[in-house]
């Protein structure tokens, strides 16, 4: 081949924060930084837009305590503090307010806010401290002007400081460039650096996040932020550190350790202030704001709604948590029904069975999401049981961009319900969810509060609402399934197509792996039989024209392409299927030939279907075939023998730039699980020398 093919015809390509490059020019440092960040985890991102402030006149006290202690030009004493207290007392809000403030500070000739990151444990950029370092450095650069051209620097010397361990980038990126400045580091006015909802941190790597669930437990993980800040603030760098969290057991040990307790001043968001008084700031003013919109007099006419008592009644019934009084706010400011008769029906609702009273500092606010729940029509409830089920096991398979209609016009098909249906069905839950208007389209995250999830995973509370993940992993299975048998390579596919190609194999992890009962045989039998009614070689290659700009994904298993019993599709309890049933074997067979084929085909002829695809999803599961391989090759001769190989070594022969290309593009994906650098490496060192390495 003379001319350079590869991906010729790929003029759709999608590339989602795949760097092409091994290496940071002059001019791309910072953007090659940025590229690397957690961009949705910053004060100000669109992601959180709009970003939750205290309400006017509300936690005053506790910012009071946060600014003081800060002080802008001096560094306080105790470089960390640690705000706490449970959910749904409004630290994030607290956050948000003084980032805001401190951004807005007039009469200073530098920005005081250094850097921000909010945690958040349904996004599966921030529910990870995978780029917390770098998204801190990337604003870091921007904010302290003197420290941008070092750290600029320090990723133009190694560019792969970006994918070293988080402790290795914290010297780096921050720590030298900082010491790089010599004396001037000890003039500095102080940064104050924020980082909200710690607990929210659930993930170590947010790439192994379907293969092991959590690759490590979420204290452990939490822990080792906590000591990265600690690390930090050591150094005696002009920075404080702002840390708000719930007082999770194993926060609260480890702040309250010998290696904290010099450099920490903790402060009980729920002691501190007057939360009463709050509350009902918010609940008048909230109030006053939604009678306004009342067009017609109240039955008593000599008296304005709400009335006094009415105030007070709800004030009490709010017992300072300003949670649930947004929420009650939030579902009696319904413009297709009279918040007056909703709000009498909340402060009318019967208490909540005595048992269950003092089971849980959430009991109200349960008890509350029953009775939103139930304000909608009867028949509707089975529906949006389906749909919440829905939404909440599959929210983190979707980008932040993607709205809630969005993902139910691709999972309403899926889950055999009508177009639009899983819309109309959550109409009445604007107080729990995110549902875009006209006067707020953008996107937001789903669900307003994670204690509705919780809530709706606890049946005692939420009784007939309780949802049941493995049922929305068997329906959505069965959907993708079904829509992948109907796929040719002549079909056009729409996004629920697109979808069910992109999630079946972790959908169908999810449900068998691990907890495979022998009562489950008939159902995963039955499943089985449907996924060989799929053309696999048609599926391969429209899940390469697929491309993910809404979704969130891993890489595919690479046992995929695994022929033998251990390839995902034959349950890890249950592997003496493979041995006892040929069903099971030409599944397992016709997936990894299939997958084996089409590889090798896009290797050897771009794009052969003549559509554009993505380069991003056939790299992902060219790598994800490569750790497969190189865990389980067994010899010389399996690699002799390995067509995939072979085509990208007769690629290498007979088209060395397209070659490259390509080896550049699978050297700078993304880890596979975290496993696969040297994976990688070892099968392009073979291509190019010729050798098993």
């Amino acid at each position: 081949m003379s001319n350079v093919s590869y991906f010729g015809n790929a003029n759709n390509v999608v590339a989602k924060k795949l760097t092409f490059n091994t290496y940071a020019s002059d001019g791309d440092a910072l953007q090659f930084l940025y590229n690397h960040s957690a961009t949705g985890a910053v004060h100000d991102s669109e992601e959180r837009f709009p970003p939750p402030v205290c309400h006017p006149g509300t936690r005053q006290a506790v910012v009071g305590r946060i600014t003081a202690w800060y002080g802008y030009l001096t560094l306080p004493q105790r470089r960390i503090m640690w705000v706490h207290a449970p959910a749904g007392y409004g630290r994030t809000a607290v956050a948000g307010t003084v980032s805001k403030l401190l951004e807005e500070q007039e009469g200073l000739d530098f920005c005081p806010l250094g850097a921000t990151f909010f945690f958040w444990r349904s996004s599966p950029e921030r529910n990870s401290p995978a780029c917390f370092i770098i998204t801190i450095a990337y604003q870091l650069a921007t904010s302290i002007p003197e420290l941008k051209p070092h750290i600029e620097d320090a990723v133009k010397q190694n560019p792969m400081i970006l994918k070293k361990a988080l402790e290795a980038q914290l010297v780096k990126l921050i720590v030298e460039p900082f010491k790089a400045l010599g004396q001037y580091v000890e003039e500095m006015p102080n940064r104050l650096i924020i980082i909200d909802g710690l607990d929210e941190c659930i993930n170590s790597n947010r790439e192994s996040r379907v293969a092991k669930k959590y690759a490590e437990g979420q204290e452990k993980v939490q822990v080792r932020v906590l000591d990265l800040i600690h690390a930090l603030q050591s150094h005696q760098l002009p920075l404080s550190f702002l840390i708000l969290s719930r007082p999770e057991p194993w926060i609260k040990q480890h702040i309250e350790s010998d290696l904290f307790k010099e450099s920490v001043e903790i402060i009980d968001l729920y002691e501190v202030g007057d939360h009463m008084n709050d509350v009902e700031t918010y609940i008048r003013a909230e109030l006053s704001r939604i009678a306004a919109t009342i067009n017609h007099p109240s039955n008593d006419e000599d008296v304005e709604w709400p009335g006094e008592n009415t105030v007070r009644d709800f004030i009490v019934k709010t017992n300072g948590h300003m949670l649930y009084a947004s929420t009650v706010l939030g579902h009696i400011d319904d413009p297709y029904d009279d918040p007056r008769s909703r709000l009498n029906d909340i402060l009318n609702y019967p208490k909540a069975d005595s048992d269950l009273a003092h089971s849980t500092p959430f009991s109200s606010l349960y008890q509350l999401y029953r009775q939103i729940l139930q304000s909608c029509p009867a028949s509707s409830h089975p529906r949006i049981v389906k749909v919440l089920e829905d939404l909440v096991e599959t929210q983190w398979l979707f980008s932040g961009s993607t709205s809630i209609p969005r993902a139910l016009n691709i999972l309403d098909p899926l889950s055999g319900r009508a177009a639009g249906s899983g819309v109309r069905a959550l109409r009445g839950l604007h107080a729990v969810l995110h549902l875009p208007t006209a006067s707020l389209p953008r996107p937001l995250e789903w669900f307003i509060h994670s204690s509705f999830i919780t809530f709706l995973r606890i049946p005692q509370f939420s009784l007939e609402f309780t949802i049941d993940r493995k049922k929305a992993y068997r329906r959505l299975l069965r959907g993708c399934l079904n829509t992948m048998s109907t796929i040719t390579l002549q079909s056009v596919c729409e996004d629920h197509h697109h979808f069910a190609l992109l999630t079946w194999t972790f959908l169908w992890w999810l449900l068998w792996d691990y907890e495979y009962k022998p009562s489950d045989d008939a159902e995963y039998f039955s499943m089985l039989k449907k996924l060989l009614e799929s053309d696999f070689e048609a599926c391969f290659f429209k899940t390469f024209t697929s491309h993910e700009r809404q979704f969130i994904l891993s890489r595919p298993p690479g046992d995929l392409y695994y022929p033998g019993p251990n390839n995902f599709i034959v349950p890890s309890s249950a592997r003496y299927v493979y041995d006892s049933d040929s069903l099971v074997q030409q599944a397992v067979s016709r997936l990894h030939t299939s997958g084996e084929d089409v590889l090798v085909s896009l290797i050897s002829q771009p794009s052969p279907t003549g559509g554009a695809y993505s380069v991003e999803t056939f790299v992902s599961h060219l790598v994800g075939y490569m750790v497969a391989f190189t865990r389980r090759a067994e010899g010389v001769k399996d690699w002799e023998s390995n067509k995939v190989l072979q085509a990208l070594k007769k690629l290498r022969r007979e088209d060395q730039k397209s070659f490259d290309l390509l080896a550049d593009r699978i050297k700078s994906s993304r880890p596979v699980y975290g496993l696969s650098a040297p994976n990688i490496y070892k099968v392009i060192d073979y291509i190019c020398q010729d050798a098993v390495c």
